[in-house]
């Protein structure tokens, strides 16, 4: 339902979730979005331009870098990495062959489920992101500069809120 505005008060304004939420924390809270979409864009450019010094994709970077973050010295599986990225298992599996047949990871069967592919980086690939590693940590350090580890943490907690709601929203807009 529209907001019915007048100068002298904000009405309610009635979501399609059936929430109501003020005029004005609706103007934030559009903004606020849009401040996410301008962020996420920001990040792909610089994953782009991390994966070129690789000579793979976008996708492929973020591939091997959640490989990297997941993988505690036994190996990582398809599944894993699918949930970490937010992408099709099928998508990862064509994408890790590829990153294969570069050289930047190893791929093996998991001894104690055959069904499960288990990966891990190379030693080629653990070699270039260690010359990259200096670059990364300067890069996070400017990012996050103005945020101390209480502040980071807020941070953190308030968009693990986001991410459940923005999923349960996403649902019931599949259901319409």
């Amino acid at each position: 339902m529209p907001t019915r505005h007048n100068a002298h008060k904000i009405e309610p304004l009635e979501d399609s979730l059936g929430d109501v939420v003020g005029r004005a924390d609706h103007c934030v809270s559009y903004q606020v979005i849009w401040d996410f979409v301008s962020i996420s864009n920001n990040l792909e450019d610089i994953r782009r331009s991390w994966a070129k010094l690789f000579g793979i994709s976008g996708s492929q970077w973020l591939i091997l870098m959640a490989i990297s973050d997941l993988d505690k010295g036994n190996g990582v599986s398809v599944g894993e990495v699918s949930d970490k990225i937010h992408a099709v298992s099928t998508f990862v599996t064509t994408q890790t062959k590829i990153l294969e047949r570069l050289g930047l990871i190893h791929r093996v069967t998991s001894t104690t489920d055959a069904r499960v592919v288990l990966m891990s980086l190379s030693e080629t690939a653990q070699q270039k992101i260690a010359a990259l590693t200096p670059r990364w940590e300067a890069l996070h350090a400017y990012i996050f500069s103005d945020f101390d580890a209480a502040a980071l943490n807020d941070v953190k907690a308030k968009l693990e809120i986001l991410k459940r709601r923005t999923k349960i929203a996403m649902q019931r807009v599949a259901e319409d």
